[in-house]
């Protein structure tokens, strides 16, 4: 998978959880990303987000850390 497409789906389940309250929005996209993505494309993600995470948009890079927990 490329950055760019990575980016994207973990924007669009953000997009898809942002009209619930914030924290349910965050939790959300923490719990799917848990549950739909495999290993490498969640250690992807986290490796992307702790260098950067340019583009991500803020609700993704707060689920991305709790993904590290």
């Amino acid at each position: 998978m490329t950055p760019e497409t990575m980016l994207r789906m973990a924007n669009q389940i953000t997009d898809f959880f942002s009209g619930y309250p914030h924290d349910e929005a965050v939790e959300g996209v923490a719990n799917h990303l848990r549950k739909f993505w495999e290993p490498r494309m969640r250690k992807m993600i986290i490796e992307y987000a702790e260098n950067n995470g340019t583009g991500l948009k803020p609700i993704t890079l707060e689920a991305v850390g709790q993904l590290k927990k």
